[in-house]
């Protein structure tokens, strides 16, 4: 069984049919809701790592301590190359953790269905290579990545905000859109984020609207999920390193 440690760092962005992708794939999830659950104090024994969003910011350490302990797990996770998916929330942190920056995006939040487009590397990626060439993805955040650790790989992009998807090292990703959400949830998110959600028309967060992007997000982001899954497993080979070691 591929064991997989799952980080909730908000009870209102739970895992999701993003779950049910990585169980029915084979995986077994070690779900920590934070602050509540207690972090490990190692990766030993996972095959993987996933880490969910989170209305605060990546740096809010005043109110919210135990994000610095997220990033450094984050951050071990890159350096040694154990599979890991950070959402939205966990995107900014592992960016931040491994040297790149957040910001509030000077172009306002980004909210709801949206595409985001494969950039020339992705087409190589282990987990990215078969995916669309537009993806189907959702928004909810006002902080962007504004500058990738060094020597991440940009996976994918969007007109608004270029920094969407990107691998650091052989097999750390973030994205900074959602693929776990339900159509409650993110109705949810517009309720407690009035200002935000009016960026969008009313008619975005219609159920019908939001089950068909569901729908949608599902049928591209499923077997991402499942290649996910084969990766920690090592029956997927990971990105070979972004350059060659010095000699």
């Amino acid at each position: 069984m591929t064991r997989l440690l799952v980080l909730q760092p908000d009870p209102s962005d739970p895992i999701g049919p993003l779950g049910d992708w990585l169980t029915a794939a084979g995986a077994e999830l070690d779900l920590r809701r934070l602050p509540e659950d207690p972090l490990p104090g190692t990766l030993d024994g996972y095959q993987g790592l996933v880490c969910l969003g989170g209305g605060m910011n990546a740096e809010d350490d005043t109110k919210h301590p135990w994000l610095a302990d997220v990033r450094a797990l984050l951050a071990t996770a890159a350096r040694t190359n154990l599979p890991t998916l950070a959402i939205c929330l966990g995107a900014q942190l592992l960016a931040v953790a491994t040297g790149g920056r957040v910001q509030s995006g000077d172009s306002g939040p980004e909210v709801g269905a949206a595409l985001v487009a494969k950039k020339d590397a992705a087409w190589t990626d282990p987990l990215f290579a078969d995916l669309p060439l537009m993806q189907d993805v959702m928004h909810f955040h006002e902080d962007v990545i504004t500058q990738l650790p060094h020597g991440a790989v940009l996976l994918a992009s969007a007109p608004k905000y270029p920094n969407q998807a990107f691998r650091l090292h052989r097999s750390a990703y973030g994205i900074q859109f959602h693929i776990e959400t339900t159509t409650q949830v993110v109705q949810a998110w517009a309720d407690e984020a009035p200002q935000m959600a009016a960026t969008r028309p009313a008619s975005a967060f219609d159920t019908e609207t939001l089950d068909r992007n569901h729908a949608d997000i599902a049928e591209t982001w499923q077997p991402f999920a499942t290649r996910f899954v084969r990766l920690a497993e090592g029956a997927l080979e990971s990105a070979p390193p972004a350059s060659l070691p010095l000699t």
